[in-house]
């Protein structure tokens, strides 16, 4: 019989009573390797209310205490890596080497999370009168959720739980009902790395408890990551129930290439860039702006040997350099791209759709494509893609380059390769996007910093982890304080002035 991933709440699998389910698939092979169990409205419930139980005891943890638990989850998270890439692999189809990097990226945020008692250090100032002292404290929310994507079933839960944990709340993750396993497996080291019952829960779903999570009113905030449009609904139906909401969407990132760029450099980054993980990360650079015809020649010249070489196969070849897609309706949006591509008038110098695996012919493969002469009018420019498509387009100079980007209903990410120091300034500080490369194709903010885009890639105040996500998971008190001292100043009925 199928394996069900069931829910995990109150520091047990509590399995499912909705009686719904979905299927979880390999996609190199094509075919559903288990079920995962669809949470009701009720079973939501349930699951909060088992945080809210646990929350108060939390809470009133020490930070450092909270901080050893981070300690020892870090450690246990790096002792099962290799295990934990292979469930990433086996239901997202990304590389082992991807889906270990991108588990390692989420075990720093871990590690950030360890200096908790450091982070939660407010500010103090004494006598700010006569007599009185005035003090700021972070303190937790409560219930907090994280819904999570299908792309980083590791990473991105990785991002949200620690900190919010660490800050002293409960947690609620809702993860991507495509790829559920690891988070199931998360929760079990969480318990082993010590932390108390209630403390982080698992509900499985789909819509359904995405609602409950979102109209529930003992859950004070909830973290989004996924495409611009669920961002947007999440976004105003949480903060409609009023909640802190933080929903991270889509993008459409861009590289500039100057024509003084080291064009060596320049491919190897875009390879990467565009094509690992078969183009399935918001980080992913879709599209390049050449500046310069002789720019562009020289990139296509570089790149589409390159990218007919790619080594496609499953994620658990060591040899492969891209696996499938994740879904087989997600590979029928992206091969409904290229089609689209060729009627608006684009050149598709490189077809990904002509590929056959001897042995994978059930599974969601698609070789590298590259379109040259793309317009900005073309939905191959405009539309997130997801998939393993780069758009060439040509720019006459960088001022033309500059405004395509800031033009973009899109801000996630950008860079510019060049070996102009002022160009370069001068890109860092006018573009109008979240997070910046110079001569760095996927700026993703180290785990003390923080990741999160502009315009229509985030919905929220607050970008994710980093201090940010400390501000994000806790909320601001300050004391104003005076002891007795033997005099009696008598009342006051106006708003006092200090000093």
């Amino acid at each position: 019989m199928t394996d069900v991933i069931q829910h995990y709440v109150n520091g047990r699998v509590a399995e499912g009573a909705s009686g719904r389910f979905g299927d979880v698939y390999n996609p190199a092979i094509g075919e559903v390797v288990r079920k995962v169990s669809f949470a009701s409205a009720a079973e939501v419930r349930g699951a909060v209310a088992a945080a809210k139980a646990a929350f108060p005891a939390w809470a009133a943890t020490p930070p450092l205490r909270r901080a050893r638990v981070m300690f020892r989850l870090k450690q246990l998270l790096e002792d099962n890596l290799d295990e934990l890439a292979r469930l990433v692999t086996e239901e997202h189809g990304k590389t082992v080497d991807d889906a270990k990097g991108s588990t390692t990226r989420g075990i720093e945020v871990v590690e950030f999370a360890c200096g908790i008692p450091h982070l939660l250090k407010g500010e103090f100032t004494g006598d700010v009168g006569t007599a009185i002292d005035s003090y700021s404290m972070r303190q937790p929310l409560g219930v907090v959720a994280g819904i999570t994507p299908f792309n980083f079933p590791a990473m991105i839960p990785l991002w949200m739980s620690p900190i919010a944990i660490a800050c002293g709340n409960t947690f609620i993750l809702k993860p991507s009902e495509k790829d559920p396993s690891f988070s199931m497996r998360l929760a079990e080291l969480y318990k082993e790395a010590g932390l108390p019952d209630g403390v982080f829960n698992v509900v499985q779903g789909d819509k359904e408890a995405v609602n409950a999570i979102l109209t529930d009113p003992d859950i004070a905030a909830v973290s989004f990551v996924g495409a611009t449009a669920t961002a947007e609904y999440i976004y105003h139906t949480g903060c409609a129930h009023n909640k802190r909401v933080q929903a991270l969407g889509g993008a459409k990132n861009h590289m500039v290439i100057m024509p003084d760029a080291d064009m060596e450099q320049v491919s190897d980054a875009i390879m990467g860039a565009a094509y690992g993980s078969a183009g399935e990360r918001c980080m992913a650079i879709s599209v390049a702006v050449a500046v310069g015809d002789k720019v562009a020649d020289q990139l296509i010249d570089r790149l589409t040997p390159r990218v007919q070489a790619l080594k496609v196969g499953p994620g658990v070849d060591p040899e492969v350099e891209m696996g499938p897609l994740v879904t087989k309706e997600h590979y029928d949006k992206v091969m409904g791209y290229i089609d689209r591509g060729v009627k608006e008038g684009a050149s598709l110098v490189l077809d990904g759709r002509k590929i056959s695996l001897q042995g994978y012919e059930k599974g969601y493969f698609m070789g590298g494509s590259i379109f040259d002469k793309v317009t900005t009018d073309m939905s191959i420019y405009t539309d997130e893609i997801f998939g393993p498509v780069l758009s060439v387009v040509r720019a006459k100079d960088y001022g033309e380059a500059v405004d395509m980007v800031n033009s973009h209903e899109y801000g996630n990410g950008t860079a510019i390769f060049t070996r102009d120091g002022d160009a370069a300034r001068s890109f860092a500080d006018g573009i109008k996007v979240g997070m910046v490369g110079v001569n760095v194709p996927i700026p993703v903010p180290v785990a003390y910093h923080s990741f999160g885009g502009w315009k229509r890639s985030l919905f929220g105040d607050h970008h994710m982890h980093g201090m940010e996500g400390v501000r994000f998971y806790t909320k601001l008190k300050t004391v104003t304080a005076r002891w007795p001292t033997g005099i009696r100043a008598g009342a006051d009925y106006s708003i006092p002035v200090l000093g």
